[in-house]
């Protein structure tokens, strides 16, 4: 079947069979590696993206349910936002969770601008990450949530 995403801002037109996971259709079909397939059943949180605004598990969504559907993925970010406090924070170690991370964090600070620190735990609780910990995780959200706000953290 023909369907058409709305990705990063650019419609994208792609064929899929009525089965292929939303992940799938964004790494293998259009080339988003940002985007991390781990567990494949909404367990672990690295194939976070944003649809319509909502953090999603793309891997449990049909590419089908997509379809017309606003779709942000971590190629679609201004690298010095999220991408970076990540980096500045030290919140990157195999960087496998990051971009789902970096996904969770953003639908939170696009609701909330000055989230508390159990409000940025409660938003990335879908996420897995056995290398950090989460204290330089939460630092980085808090520093990029700062950031917007033109405080210092």
């Amino acid at each position: 079947m023909q369907i058409s995403l709305m990705v990063n801002g650019e419609r994208r037109d792609i064929e899929v069979a009525p089965e292929t996971r939303l992940s799938a259709v964004l790494r293998e079909g259009l080339g988003l590696t940002g985007l991390k397939e781990g567990c494949r059943e909404g367990e672990c949180g690295a194939c976070t993206v944003l649809l319509d605004g909502q953090a999603v598990n793309s891997c449990l969504i049909a590419a089908f349910q997509a379809e017309g559907r606003r779709i942000v993925t971590v190629e679609g970010l201004d690298p010095a936002g999220l991408p970076q406090a990540f980096v500045d924070a030290g919140a990157i170690q195999c960087g496998f969770c990051t971009p789902g991370m970096v996904m969770a964090a953003e639908a939170l600070l696009r609701t909330d601008p000055a989230p508390a620190p159990d409000t940025i735990r409660h938003a990335l609780a879908g996420n897995i990450c056995r290398c950090t910990g989460f204290v330089a995780i939460v630092q980085a959200v808090a520093l990029e949530a700062a950031r917007r706000r033109g405080v210092a953290a």
